[in-house]
């Protein structure tokens, strides 16, 4: 990381996450001259996705942490701000599918199934969020009005589940989780002028929907339960509507939740013979 701050840089955004979604809206905020520091537990993947957005003419610098360590949380927002001064809006992405780690059905769901999805999606964003709003809190309002945003990745699957094909229901609990802790938190530091959301996906073609990706049973499915796309949203679908989120056009939104779903929510969708 810089050891020179850069206050006079006007926008600066902070994004958990180097793959999918988390690297899509990176790209399209390097392209609208915003300063960017990622954090993610993958070296390679992090590192390759700063130079790359380096080398597009982006600011940007990575930290490597994984958000399950207690010291990591504060570890990335002090690098961003030795950086660049403050944080203008963050956006927790960082997030596992835990079927590997024994997530599914209640009754076959293992205990440390539940403890590593629990552990990464809501406790890894809750003690994200903590040290961020405590950054915001102690920086001066921006030219925008705000201390800042901060956006957080939740699913569809936390209201509109799937028990055929996504019967993972640690996940579901995880995602409902981060619903219910951003709309208490936006109700709690809107008064201090920093608004919270929270963006609902459907199902994206990300490395962590690889699984999906090859099972013809799903993309089966995908045609009429996301009519929209008619197959898997691509991530950059996704960042878009991140990007209003984390900018200024939605300055007076807090306490929200977005679906992206390509109809998800609205499609009963048709199950595929097995």
């Amino acid at each position: 990381m810089s050891s020179t701050p850069h206050p006079t840089l006007a926008k600066v955004w902070l994004i958990a996450g180097t793959t999918g979604i988390a690297a899509a809206t990176a790209a399209l905020a390097a392209r609208d001259g915003i300063s960017i520091c990622l954090a993610g537990r993958t070296l390679d993947h992090g590192e390759e996705l700063r130079d790359r957005l380096r080398d597009s003419g982006a600011t940007c610098e990575f930290v490597k942490a994984d958000l399950t360590e207690p010291d990591a949380a504060a570890r990335i927002v002090g690098s961003a701000v030795q950086a660049f001064g403050r944080i203008d809006a963050a956006f927790n992405v960082a997030g596992i599918s835990g079927r590997k780690f024994g997530d599914g059905p209640v009754h076959e769901c293992t205990p440390e199934g539940w403890d590593a999805v629990m552990d990464t999606n809501a406790r890894g964003q809750f003690l994200l969020c903590g040290a961020i709003l405590r950054q915001m809190l102690a920086q001066p309002v921006g030219p925008n009005g705000l201390r800042g945003t901060i956006l957080n990745m939740a699913s569809v699957l936390a209201w509109s589940p799937s028990p055929r094909y996504f019967a993972t229901h640690a996940y579901a609990a995880s995602k409902a989780a981060i619903l219910g802790f951003s709309r208490a938190m936006a109700a709690h530091y809107a008064p201090h002028k920093i608004r919270i959301n929270a963006i609902a996906p459907a199902l994206v073609r990300t490395p962590m929907s690889q699984r999906a990706q090859q099972d013809p049973r799903i993309l089966g499915f995908l045609e009429t339960k996301q009519p929209l796309v008619g197959d898997f949203l691509e991530a950059d679908q996704v960042a878009r509507a991140a990007m209003f989120l984390l900018g200024d056009d939605s300055a007076a939104i807090t306490g929200d939740v977005l679906t992206v779903d390509g109809g998800w929510c609205v499609s009963e969708g048709q199950a595929v013979p097995e």
